[in-house]
Order: C-alpha cells, then sequence, then structure tokens
C-alpha cells in the first residue's frame, strides 16, 4: 500500500494509548524492519586492529556475513583501570572506521604484477637461460634495464603467477649476492610495533641472507635525538592515561586531538581535575581549543621560547634558592654537580671555554679507578671538599668483574656514594661560595645581534692534573647558570638584570624571535615550574613532530627537556617529557628482535641509518648547498672541517665505525673472506691490511661506483614513495632512473673532497619489490608488486606506547584473491631462494662490519678526541677506531630451513638487550612444545617449528620479559647484578603469567614491567618513563648514568651544542634559483612550508580511500593565509603550483585565519594518485609533498662510540628533517590533467660500467 493511504489509515490502526496519549499501541505491518536486520547480522566477530603507524593501537570488532566483512565497530573490553583513572576505552577514529572499504575496493592488490617491459625480456631469457643468467642478461644490459627503469612510476604492469614472481625475485638475489655481494641487497619497512611479525618477515629474510635492514624511526624524523642524547634512550614516553596524573599541562606542537584521536579524551578530561593546560602552536590547531593559555611562535623558534622559560626557573627556583625539592633532584639524577674542564679558545683571544667532564683519569693515580678511568666523571663532595667518583658512570657499567677481583662489580647505580670508597657523599652543585676563581667564559651564540660568543662570569676551582699541569674546572649547575644569562652574584656582562633585559635568553630577547609577549611567557614559566615545586614533578610537556621536524629538532627538544629535568619531573607520575609521533614502542622488542633479524641462527646482522642511506644512494648530496662552515661554532678549530662536505663527515662517521654503512665494503664481502683465506690470512685481519693500504675502501668513500650500488630493493608495509621520502624527485631520478622533476644543478652545489665524486649515477636500483594490499604510489614505481594480505586478513601482533596493552591483528576471513600475508610471502621467496641460491652459490663466508653499538661495550670507544685512521692520526683498530667485523658463514641452501625454524644460537648464547643477557634454554624447550618441532632431516631438524605467523607470535610473546613473567624475573636479575640493587621485586607478582597469542585474541593483555624499558606495569602507578631511574635508582645509560644537560663529545663541541642552544632554522637556499624563472602571469609567493600529519588519513593510508575523500576535499590541498591569499588574487578552492628546486606538486588551496602568515601547510603524504594535475614548470603530473624537500643531515647526529652518543638501530643517527625548507606558491594559469598519449623522456642509466673487479 502506498506511503499515502498508510497515513490516511494510521488512527485506525491505533489499539490503545499510554503515557497521557503521548504513547501509543499500533498493528501495523513491521516487515520494514527486515531490511535492517539483515544488513546488521553477522555470522561472527573477530578481534583486529590497525597496523598503520598512528599509536592508536585501537582494538576493533570486524563483522564477517556469509564469508564477507561487512563493517567494523570499536572493542570496549580493555582491562579497566583503578578507580580515580578514566578506562582507555573508546578507542577508535573515523579512519579506522572506513578500513573495511579497503578490502574489496578497486585499489586493492589482487594479484602478483610485473612491468610489462621487465615480464617481456625475462620471459624471453628465461627460454634459453637458467634463472640467474636470465637475471644477469636483463638488468646487467644498459639497453635492456634503460627499457624498464625509464618507465617506472608511469603503469604497464601485467598479472604473473606466484611462481614467475617468487622465482625473478630470487634469481636477481642470487645474482647479486654473487656478483656485488649480500650487502646490496636492501630492505625498508618501518615501525615493527604495528605488525611485528609482518615486519619480521621480511627482515628475517634479509637478515639470513646477509643483507641490510634499513633504520625508519630516524628517516621518519621521528626519533628525536635529543633523547639519546640526554637519557641514552631512543624513546621512553607516558601513557596517555598518565596525562590525567599531571597538575599541569603543556601541549607543545602536538595536535593531539587530531593525530591522537583515541587518546585525546584524557586531555579533555584532565582539566575538569582543575589542570591548566597552555597550548603552544603556531597555527590554530585542534589542540589549541582545549587551551587556557595559547602562545603562537613563529614556527621553527621554538627554542627559544623554551631558552626563556628556563631563565625564569632558573632564576626564580634555583638561584634564589627557592626551591629544595628542585635541588635535590638535579643533585642526584642529573649531571649538574658534574665538573667540567675549561680549556683556552685561541681563537678568541685565549677566552675559556667548556671542554670535556673531568675524568678519573685526569687525576692522579686515576683517583684509584682501575677500570675505565677515562668513562669515569666526577664531581666534589660537599661535606669533605673532596673530588670523587660516584657511582653510576658508564666507566661502572662495563669491565668491572676484571678488576680488583670485581670489588665494584654492582656500582653502576644512583647511589649516593663514591664509587672508589661506597662512602656517602652530598654533591656539590656550585661552586659560587667555593670558587678559586671568578673567570669568563664563553658560550656559542647564533641567534644574531649579539657578539657570537657571549662571555659570562663563572666560578671556577683551579686542579692538578695528573700530568702535573694545572687546570680550570666548573660544574655543569654553574656552567648551566651561565649559558642562560642568570646572574648568581657574579655580575659581569651578558648576563641579565632582569626580564626587560635584551640578552639572551631572557623574555624580552625571545619576544623578538618568537612574538610570544615576554610577560605570558614568565606567566606560564612561573606556573609550571610552581606547580612542579609543589607536586613534587607533576608537570608535563607533550610534544611532536611539528618541533621534531625542524633540522635543530634537539635544540628545541633539549630546551624543553631542560626545563622539566630543573623543575624535577622526570620519572615522576603526571609529570615529564611526552613525545608521541611513530608508533615506536615495540613492547616486547626482545622476544621479537632474535625473530626478526635471525640472531637463533646468525649473529650480527646487517642494519643501516635509513637516512645516510638516502641521503648518499639518492644522490642528495650532490645537491647540497648547507656548509658545514655555516653551522660551527665560534669556538671549534675551523681547519679540522676546511673543504669537507656534509658527505665527508658521514663517510667519515662510517668508516670510524660511529654509524653503519651500506654497502659497507667496496667489494664484495664474500670475495673478501675468500681471498683472505687464499692468502692463509684471518679474514679481519686481512681487511685491516687492505683498507690501510689503500686497496679496499670503505663503499662510503666511492658511493657512485656501480660495484657501491644498492641493487635490490624491498619495501612492505611502507609507503616511501608516496609518504615519508624526503626528496621525493631525487628518489626517481638517481635511484630508479625514471621521470623527474628536480630542477637544481649540480654545479650550484659542495663538492665533497675526501669522498670520491664520480659523474652523477642514475638508476642504480636493478630491482624494486613491494609488497602492499593497495596500489599505492610506492608500488607504481615498482618492479613486481606482491598482493599482501589486509589487516583483517592476517594474524599478528601490535603495541603501543599510548596504552600499555598488546593486541593481536587477526585472520577474520583468509586473504582475498591470490593475496598472501608478509610471513607467507617471505617465506615463499625464502624457498624458492634456497631452490636457486642453493647450488649457485653453496656456502659462503661473509665479513660483516659493525658499528660501535650503544648498550655494548663498544660504545666506550675514543674518549677525548676522535682520530680518524684513514688521516693517519691513529691505527685501525675494528671495534675501537673502526667499525667491529665478524666472519659469518651462510650456507644459502638452508636459508628456507632456517627461516622457518628456531636456530640453536638461543641456546647457546641466550637472549638479552640494553646490556644485559639471561638464559634462555627453557623457553626454547617451551616453544618447541608449543610450536612442535621439524621432523625434515637438515640443518634444522628437532628445532622448534616458525611455519606460521601465529607461531613466529608465540616465539615473540615466549622469548619477551614483557609478555613472559618467568623471562621478566630472570631479565630484572640479570639487571640487579650490575646495579647491586635488587629489582626482581618489579616482576615477582607475575612471574607466572604467560600471555599467548589466543589470550590476546580474547582480550588485550597488560604486558609486565621488564628492564627493557624504565617505566612500570603497575596497577598503583601509570606508565611514565624514567619512573624506575628515580625509584630503583638504575642510572640513565649515558656517559654520567644521569640526565644530561651537557654533552661533551668534540663534535658537539665544535658545532655549539655542549650546551642547549637557540639556533635559527637553516638556510636550505633553494628557492632564489626559481623565482621568476618559470613565470604564467600570477604572483609567486615565498613560504615556509609545513607538512603536519592529517586528520583525514594515517600518514598515505586512507588518503585514498573513497569514505575519506568523500568527507575531505577530495584530493591534494594547501593552506594558506586570508592576508596572503587576498594580496595574491587567490580565492578558497583554486589550483595552485607549489615548486622549489628540489620539484613541484598541484593542489587545491585552502584559504584560512587559522594559518599565519609566512606559512604553507600542506597535511603530509596525501598520494598523488587521485585527482592530481600536471604542473606548468614541470610539464608532469604534480608530486608530493616531499617533492619539494631534501634531505639535509646533521653532523652531531653523525657521532658515534661514545657513551649514550651510539648508533643502535633507530636509536640514534642522521634523521630526515624537512620543515626549514622554503618554497614558492602561485595561482596555476591552466589546469591540464595530462590525459594525451605518453612521451617516454629518455633516462640517463648507469648499470656496471667502471665497477670494481
Amino acid at each position: 500500500m502506498s506511503h499515502f493511504l498508510d497515513r490516511l489509515k494510521f488512527m485506525s490502526r491505533v489499539k490503545s494509548t499510554y503515557a497521557d496519549g503521548h504513547g501509543a499501541v499500533v498493528n501495523e505491518d513491521r516487515k520494514w524492519e527486515d531490511g535492517y536486520r539483515s544488513r546488521w547480522q553477522h555470522d561472527k566477530i573477530v578481534r583486529s586492529t590497525h597496523g598503520v603507524n598512528c599509536t592508536g593501537s585501537c582494538s576493533w570488532k570486524v563483522y564477517v556475513k556469509n564469508g564477507l566483512i561487512t563493517w567494523e565497530t570499536q572493542q570496549t573490553d580493555y582491562p579497566r583501570t583503578r578507580p580515580d583513572l578514566p578506562n582507555h576505552e573508546p578507542r577508535g577514529c573515523p579512519r579506522g572506521a572506513s578500513y573495511s572499504w579497503y578490502v574489496y575496493s578497486a585499489q586493492r592488490v589482487k594479484y602478483p604484477m610485473i612491468r610489462g617491459r621487465l615480464m617481456e625480456m625475462w620471459r624471453e631469457a628465461r627460454k634459453t637461460m637458467d634463472p640467474v643468467a636470465a637475471w644477469e642478461s636483463v638488468s646487467q644490459d644498459p639497453v635492456k634495464a634503460a627499457r624498464y627503469k625509464s618507465v617506472r612510476g608511469l603503469g604497464g604492469f601485467v598479472r604473473a603467477d606466484w611462481n614467475t614472481a617468487t622465482e625473478m625475485i630470487a634469481a636477481a638475489n642470487a645474482f647479486t649476492v654473487k656478483k656485488f655481494g649480500p650487502d646490496r641487497v636492501i630492505g625498508f619497512s618501518p615501525i615493527p610495533a604495528m605488525s611485528m611479525v609482518s615486519y619480521a618477515a621480511g627482515a628475517r629474510y634479509l637478515s639470513l641472507l646477509g643483507g641490510a635492514c634499513l633504520s625508519f624511526y630516524d628517516w621518519y624524523c621521528d626519533l628525536p635525538p635529543a633523547s639519546p642524547q640526554v637519557w641514552g634512550e631512543q624513546t621512553d614516553v607516558p601513557e596517555s592515561a598518565d596525562w590525567y596524573n599531571s597538575t599541569y599541562l603543556m601541549v607543545w606542537g602536538s595536535n593531539v586531538p587530531q593525530t591522537r584521536t583515541p587518546d585525546a579524551h584524557f586531555y579533555t578530561e584532565v582539566r575538569y581535575k582543575g589542570t591548566k593546560t597552555v597550548a603552544v602552536s603556531s597555527d590554530f590547531g585542534e589542540m589549541v581549543k582545549f587551551g587556557d593559555i595559547w602562545l603562537a611562535p613563529k614556527q621553527g623558534t621554538d627554542a627559544a621560547l623554551a631558552m626563556a622559560m628556563g631563565h625564569v626557573v632558573l632564576k626564580e627556583f634555583h638561584a634564589s634558592g627557592k626551591s629544595a625539592y628542585f635541588r635535590d633532584y638535579v643533585k642526584q639524577y642529573t649531571d649538574m654537580p658534574m665538573l667540567v674542564l675549561l680549556r683556552k679558545n685561541d681563537d678568541h683571544q685565549g677566552t675559556l671555554v667548556p671542554d670535556h667532564f673531568l675524568r678519573a683519569s685526569h687525576l692522579a693515580n686515576n683517583l684509584g679507578e682501575a677500570n675505565h678511568p677515562e668513562w669515569k666523571t666526577l664531581q666534589i663532595d660537599d661535606a669533605t671538599g673532596e673530588i670523587v667518583a660516584p657511582n653510576g658512570s658508564i666507566g661502572f657499567r662495563w669491565g668491572e668483574g676484571a678488576h680488583n677481583g670485581g670489588e665494584k662489580v654492582g656500582r653502576w647505580n644512583l647511589e649516593m656514594k663514591d664509587g672508589g670508597s661506597g662512602r656517602t657523599v652530598d654533591p656539590r652543585l656550585s661552586l659560587v661560595s667555593y670558587a678559586d676563581e671568578v673567570v669568563e667564559v664563553g658560550f656559542p651564540y647564533f641567534g644574531g645581534e649579539h657578539d657570537e660568543l657571549l662571555r659570562r662570569r663563572v666560578p671556577a676551582r683551579r686542579l692538578t692534573l695528573a700530568d702535573g699541569s694545572t687546570a680550570l674546572v666548573a660544574t655543569v649547575y654553574d656552567l648551566q647558570m651561565a649559558n642562560y644569562g642568570v646572574d648568581q652574584g657574579l655580575g659581569g656582562p651578558n648576563v641579565a638584570a632582569s626580564y626587560e633585559d635584551d640578552v639572551p635568553y631572557t623574555p624580552a630577547w625571545q619576544e623578538k624571535h618568537t612574538s610570544v609577549p615576554a610577560r605570558l611567557v614568565t606567566q606560564v614559566a612561573r606556573e609550571f615550574a610552581d606547580n612542579a615545586d609543589r607536586t613534587q614533578g607533576k608537570s608535563m610537556v607533550i610534544v611532536g613532530a611539528a618541533l621534531n621536524h625542524w633540522y635543530h629538532n634537539d635544540m628545541i627538544y633539549r630546551g624543553i627537556i631542560n626545563l622539566l629535568m630543573m623543575c624535577g619531573c622526570i620519572g615522576k607520575s603526571g609529570g615529564g617529557w611526552a613525545h608521541y609521533v611513530g608508533q615506536e614502542k615495540l613492547r616486547p622488542q626482545f622476544g621479537w628482535a632474535p625473530l626478526a633479524f635471525g640472531l637463533d641462527w646468525s649473529r650480527p646482522p646487517r642494519q643501516m641509518n635509513g637516512t645516510s642511506f638516502f641521503y648518499n644512494h639518492t644522490s642528495q648530496w650532490r645537491h647540497e648547498k648547507l656548509g658545514v662552515d655555516e653551522i660551527l661554532s665560534p669556538t671549534a678549530d675551523r681547519k679540522r672541517y676546511d673543504g669537507l662536505s656534509l658527505l665527508d663527515l658521514n663517510a667519515r662517521s662510517e668508516r670510524m665505525g660511529w654509524l653503519p654503512s651500506a654497502p659497507q665494503l667496496g667489494a664484495n664481502p664474500l670475495d673478501v673472506v675468500d681471498a683472505a683465506e687464499r692468502n692463509g690470512q684471518d679474514p679481519v685481519a686481512y681487511t685491516v691490511e687492505q683498507l690501510k693500504s689503500g686497496k679496499l675502501q670503505f663503499a662510503c668513500d666511492d658511493p657512485d661506483n656501480p660495484a657501491n650500488f644498492p641493487r635490490n630493493m624491498f619495501v612492505w608495509r611502507s609507503n616511501i614513495l608516496g609518504s615519508s621520502g624526503k626528496g621525493h624527485e631525487y628518489f626517481l631520478k638517481y635511484l630508479l632512473g625514471t621521470q623527474n622533476a628536480v630542477f637544481g644543478d649540480e654545479n650550484d652545489a659542495i663538492t665533497p673532497s675526501e669522498v670520491n665524486v664520480r659523474p652523477a649515477a642514475e638508476g642504480k636500483l636493478d630491482l624494486l619489490t613491494v609488497l602492499d594490499f593497495r596500489m599505492s604510489t610506492t608500488c607504481l614505481y615498482g618492479d613486481i608488486v606482491l598482493p599482501t594480505a589486509t589487516w583483517y586478513e592476517k594474524d599478528d601482533l601490535n603495541t603501543s606506547d599510548m596504552h600499555p596493552f598488546i593486541h593481536p591483528l587477526s585472520e577474520a576471513v583468509q586473504p582475498l584473491w591470490e593475496s598472501k600475508t608478509d610471513w607467507e610471502i617471505y617465506k615463499a621467496i625464502a624457498k624458492k631462494f634456497s631452490e636457486i641460491a642453493g647450488p649457485y652459490l653453496g656456502t659462503r663466508k661473509d665479513l660483516v662490519c659493525t658499528p660501535l653499538l650503544h648498550d655494548t661495550p663498544g660504545e666506550l670507544g675514543q674518549p677525548f678526541e676522535p682520530k680518524d685512521w684513514k688521516a693517519g692520526e691513529c691505527d685501525l683498530i675494528p671495534g675501537k677506531t673502526a667499525p667491529s667485523m665478524t666472519v659469518v658463514e651462510r650456507n644459502y641452501a638452508d636459508l628456507y630451513k632456517k627461516f622457518t625454524s628456531i636456530g640453536p644460537l638461543l641456546d647457546k648464547l641466550g637472549n638479552g638487550g640494553k646490556g644485559i643477557n639471561w638464559n634462555t634454554q627453557h623457553e626454547v624447550k617451551e616453544i618447541g612444545q608449543l610450536s612442535h618441532t621439524v621432523q625434515e632431516p637438515g640443518v634444522s631438524q628437532g628445532r622448534p617449528k616458525l611455519e606460521t605467523a601465529i607461531d613466529a607470535a608465540e616465539m615473540i610473546l615466549t622469548f619477551a620479559p614483557e609478555t613472559n613473567g618467568h623471562v621478566a624475573v630472570k631479565a630484572w636479575e640479570a639487571l640487579s647484578k650490575i646495579t647491586g640493587r635488587n629489582h626482581t621485586h618489579l616482576a615477582e607478582g607475575r612471574e607466572h603469567d604467560k600471555i599467548r597469542f589466543r589470550d590476546v585474541q580474547a582480550q588485550p593483555r597488560k604486558i609486565i614491567s621488564a628492564p627493557t624499558w624504565s617505566g612500570l606495569e603497575s596497577e598503583e602507578v601509570s606508565y611514565n618513563a624514567g619512573y624506575t631511574n628515580v625509584h630503583e635508582l638504575i642510572p640513565w645509560r649515558t656517559l654520567t648514568g644521569r640526565q644530561q644537560f651537557w654533552q661533551d663529545h668534540r663534535w658537539m663541541l665544535d658545532f655549539g651544542e655542549g650546551a642547549c642552544v637557540y639556533k635559527p632554522a637553516i638556510d636550505t637556499k633553494t628557492v632564489a634559483p626559481m623565482l621568476g624563472k618559470k613565470p604564467n602571469g600570477n604572483p609567486e609567493l615565498v613560504l615556509n612550508w609545513i607538512t603536519p600529519h592529517q586528520k583525514w588519513g594515517i600518514h598515505s593510508t586512507y588518503s585514498d580511500n573513497l569514505r575519506m575523500l568523500t568527507l575531505s576535499r577530495g584530493g591534494p590541498h594547501v593552506w594558506i593565509s586570508e592576508t596572503e591569499a587576498k594580496a595574491n588574487g587567490i580565492r578558497d578552492n583554486d589550483w595552485v603550483e607549489v615548486f622549489n628546486v628540489n620539484g613541484t606538486l598541484t593542489a587545491r588551496v585552502v584559504v584560512s585565519q587559522r594559518v599565519p602568515k609566512g606559512m604553507c601547510l600542506m597535511y603530509h603524504a596525501q598520494e598523488k594518485i587521485v585527482n592530481v594535475p600536471g604542473a606548468e614548470t614541470s610539464g608532469m603530473r604534480g608530486g608530493i609533498h616531499n617533492s619539494v624537500t631534501r634531505a639535509v643531515t646533521k653532523p652531531t647526529h653523525m657521532i658515534g662510540g661514545y657513551a649514550q652518543l651510539a648508533y643502535g638501530f633507530n636509536y640514534y643517527g642522521t634523521v630526515g628533517s624537512n620543515r626549514d625548507e622554503f618554497v614558492i606558491l602561485r595561482k596555476m594559469k591552466k589546469v591540464d590533467w595530462l590525459e594525451g598519449p605518453l612521451v617516454e623522456k629518455t633516462a640517463k642509466l648507469t648499470v656496471n660500467e667502471g665497477a670494481s673487479q
């Protein structure tokens, strides 16, 4: 019946009424409801999550009906928090709620795909050749190679079967290993925490092969170098629930509601308790709406703001003696009482400048310290005036058992005791009342308008050194007071009498740099510190990418961290440093590492710093315009750096063992070992001899020699060419050899002086294999694309720093079409490789170079002046002045068997990390019973199986102290032996907890406290970084064993970063060469390029999702201010082009008052595969946000072998910053969608000419 007639009969259907006629009982047909019932019926619900590096790590219900995924909703069964704390749920966001769209979308990669031209040549070669010979005939022929490399990114894929795809990959890998070396096979995949088994699959294959895994956290610039510098910790932060414990909260450059959506409720809820919130952001971001105060510094000037706040705190709470809590805290938990040598600087009329920490080795008889006296820092005991070597410095961490009968083992702790006598000491903070002399000390200044060397008065003590000479020393505390311009009653130049003085670093001074009113800075600093004093540390700063993506990010972060240390906030619940960018927290890290890097079968693996790798091999160094002299300190000996480029310093760092290399040597490492054995020499001794003679080089010294190219590259769980690839166009030009929009001229750049510079090479990569579930930008540039399972089609594990739980990805339906899980894909490649490479390669010995690693004795490299063996300054000593060198035997026929089983090294060597080790024989037996053992004959017979992804997950859970209580207790026992304090009580309550994969599928599980991390998993306290350092007196893993204000490595001093200083943004020099050079008649606007995380995607994922495109602008867009738009004739939604010498992109423009003048904001990782027209400057389709950027490395991030300043995978190293960049923006005159036929451009490709024989 019609709706109209139904309405006429409505009253006749009423049978009765109730509630005074407000309710009615009716008689009508309700079959229409069946449509809704049918829509929401389901057969089962499966728990899964999204492995997308958003840090949310949210548990979702995935609904399945008739074998199809229909929708998803949020799970709400997280373990409850304590009564005074809000629960973690609900967790989720609109992006996650749209994920099921991908599963059946047209974007899905359904079958293996191979570039058509490559497939055609491969098939022809395979008619007459075996797979390896066929690959060589295609990839090493310049004409054939150019045919497929030059059209990368331009479509042309054909469907393949799995056998063909894996055969081609295996053949390419086998040929590359034999011809060039296994370290020419490279893999890039980020953030293991988001899907641990999936990451481990590729990393395990590469590690067993001898290939190199690239780091990512540093390349993404999510790594904050200040954290390793200050704490010796990669990143450890509070869980989001601890925000609720804070009583004063600053949110600084982290757009919490937009980028931490599942956790933002804690930010809003804490305000109901009365917590004051301060938002610090250059633009009006979402988090500003929740702030009681908004500070809006000019972008890139945050260090000036932080330094001014520090000035207020030091003056009002330290110099005045107002806070006893602050003084007690910095005495015990920071380096402020430590003594620093003062040396004369010859370039500035002999002005004294701070130098190295005073060490036991500087004094007579090494101050009684037999073990590593050069690594033991000193302070003055206030009670006696004596100089002592207190417990906890790094010299007490390593090697004590070999000296004095081991009597000093167990003194690596923060007990306030003399490490020599064991008596209690009271560290003296200041020498103001005890000075032998008050001297003027010079501090470097980079902010302009004032002298480059600020001379300030410091109280000092004169000592007699071991060689009979005398020297002046000062405490870090007094040096910090002087550096901040705080007068301790000593007077003199460059100190402030009031906050209104224009003296670095007063509130008035910062206002000139940041535009933030001085009175607001004073108010916020005073409130922040007063709250911390009253609550004993419950002041917190949430920070993020807006600060960390600047070139001098460590200066910004150290300014903020200094503020927190001054106020005693680190390690205190509700206080501290809360840095959130990437999903870095791989909680069961040391259960995962043996799986991922094949440590159960061979050690060490090859790991490479991603930023240095890409800077080198995408030849971004060829366009470098930042001179080393531009960033040196006025106190540096400039002769040391004459003529050096950033690439020269990076190469020097690699050969000195500070940073890793990939490729490592200028020859195949398999051939190096063969040559040594033919010569009857030890391979390490032979390599040292060849390097010293110059007959062999490190690959970094000759990067464009074809012998040193990376040849095969795997990309999985990543969209590097559509997201994180700083210098996108350089990737296309030099690494891939395809069409690009690089406008810059190499002749305008700085030429390296120590690195061999050859003619530019293009198309270095022979094979790019990409694994993805959707056709991303990186897939478009791949040679082989393999279809992976989505996050609802595989079993895996997921953790985050935002909450303390571990939970799964689960197979709600089997992988669709011909897709496979990452584990099954790499297992198939491993099997095919063993079949092909077994007879081709056999068993070979591989020489593996490893840098001087953090958390190993190798971090005790050169204690004072760094010396370069190649310059003849010292001998080449592996593991001391050069990389460690290890011979690893590889039976390539057994790679598959090793991939699918747990090897014997966990029985023999145990497991561990971060400087401790424990026995794992019990766990090996346990996992063998759980997953069964291999019965087939061969190297893996009798070993526990690793057949499935669940087997791999169970290995992680069994060996990790965070998920196995028995292992946690063993790990705490191992640490207790070094600290001399019992820490096992931290895990004993959960000793019998064993978390299994089916457990986390039933409900998220809270992890167990482990020494892997510096916080506690407790029902009484929320996780907070540094908690065990403060409450268990476990040292920070630094030179002094304490949080460090002072950094004394020579390069830190030479680049002016011994203490925190303000450094303006660098000049990348990328705009001037393009201004007016390619005019279209519209005005050109120069703006700072800012690329924050977006609202409608998680990195590039979801940026092509129809639901998100519908809710947003439907394609790439940039934001500019209303004022500048109006002045340049630009209206909202106009098409604009954004360009500089690095490249170009096209987008719609959003005109908004939330954006300040001088800024162009583009939410990052908006794919160029949706709604992107051609660019007027290049005549090609517009690029991505990184098309206008270029990586610029920083020398202080290249330091290694020096306590906390030592390399670790994703721990320390050069970072891929990009916010110092400027661009030209203009309105487009003509929008061209480039729908005509393809016009090929000839690419210059270098294949194998001139390779070393």
